[in-house]
C-alpha cells in the first residue's frame, strides 16, 4: 500500500478498479458486476476495457438476442 504513488484518498478506488478489471477478465465477474464496483457508467467501463484491451464477454447468444431486439425495432 505504502509503494502506491496515490493520494490516499484515491487508492481504495484505484484498488477496486485494477480488482474488478482483473475479475473481469478471467470471466469471474459478469460486465455489470464489474462496472458496479469501479463506480462507472457503463461507457467509461467499456473505455477502460478497450484502453487495457480486455476484450468484452459476448456469446453468441449474447448476439443472437441482440439481433432479434434490433430487428424488432
Amino acid at each position: 500500500m505504502q509503494s502506491i504513488r496515490l493520494p490516499e484518498s484515491r487508492i481504495e478506488a484505484k484498488l477496486l478498479k485494477e480488482l474488478a478489471l482483473a475479475l473481469y477478465a478471467q470471466e469471474r465477474l459478469s460486465f455489470g458486476q464489474a462496472r458496479e464496483s469501479t463506480n462507472l457508467d457503463h461507457g467509461q467501463f467499456s473505455q477502460l476495457l478497450d484502453d487495457r484491451t480486455i476484450l468484452r464477454h459476448y456469446s453468441e447468444t449474447e448476439l443472437t438476442e441482440d439481433l432479434h431486439y434490433a430487428r424488432r425495432q
